[in-house]
Formats: C-alpha cells, sequence, structure tokens
C-alpha cells in the first residue's frame, strides 16, 4: 500500500482491501477500499474518515461517497446518526445540535423532510411534518 499525491489509496494486488491513508490536504481515512472503473482505489466498505478541521464519518461508503449507515461529528459538537445517499443525510436519522436539541425523523438531501420530532434544549417536544426549515402544524407533545 502506498500514497501518491492526489490522495488516492493504492495497492498492488488490485483486491478490496483494509488501508490507512493521509491525504495531501490533511485528512485521513482508516477502512476499507475497493477498485474503482478507472483503476484507483477508492472508499467503499465500512470505514472512518477525519477531516482536517476535525469532522469525523464513521459508516458505510460506496466509491468514495458517504452511502448507507453512519455517524458524523462535527466539532461544534453537532452530531448526525442514521442513513446517507450521495454524501448527504438521507432516510432516518438522528441529529443532536450544539446546545443539545435533537431532531428525530426523516431527511431528504441534507433537509428535515417528512415525519420527526424536534426537542428542544429544555426538554419540550414537538412533533409533525418538517419541510426544510419549516415546519407548519406542529404539535406540542405534553410529558405527563
Amino acid at each position: 500500500m502506498s500514497e501518491n499525491k492526489e490522495g488516492y489509496c493504492l495497492n498492488t494486488d488490485g483486491v478490496g482491501v483494509n488501508v490507512s491513508c493521509i491525504f495531501p490536504n490533511g485528512d485521513k481515512y482508516e477502512g476499507q477500499c475497493s477498485r474503482s472503473a478507472s483503476g484507483a482505489l477508492v472508499r467503499s466498505g465500512i470505514g472512518k474518515h477525519t477531516s482536517a478541521s476535525g469532522i469525523i464519518y464513521m459508516g458505510e461508503w460506496c466509491e468514495d461517497k458517504m452511502l448507507g449507515r453512519g455517524s458524523l461529528q462535527f466539532p461544534s459538537g453537532a452530531l448526525y446518526e442514521g442513513e446517507f445517499k450521495d454524501n448527504m443525510y438521507h432516510g432516518s436519522g438522528t441529529y443532536i445540535f450544539p446546545d443539545g436539541s435533537v431532531y428525530r425523523g426523516h431527511f431528504c438531501s441534507d433537509r428535515l423532510a417528512g415525519e420527526g420530532t424536534f426537542t428542544d434544549a429544555q426538554g419540550l417536544s414537538w412533533t409533525g411534518d418538517f419541510h426544510g426549515e419549516t415546519a407548519l402544524g406542529l404539535k406540542l407533545l405534553h410529558n405527563l
């Protein structure tokens, strides 16, 4: 296994392998790679990518994209755990904001989309249909 200046993970046998790579921008990847159609090894399978800025993704990859189940942790303390598609939150998941508030529900292309529950930092919860930054008709859940 060696590294080249473009940041691709390379090996000599052409078989999917576990690798540990450091990219020129300081990003790191540890996990599974497979051979792409162009011949380069790409992240595919299970792996951990840590960006130079401290963002950590642990989960499933397919052809160098986050796809399937995983978690994305930000230096701010924000955390997403759930489904990914094409490097975006897509499907069911949970997003924890830096202030401790939580959204549990559906996502589409990195946006809140569909039925979900938002619990604020004080513990009040609302449920309803979310559409990006809007959520008309939310209902406050009573904790009795």
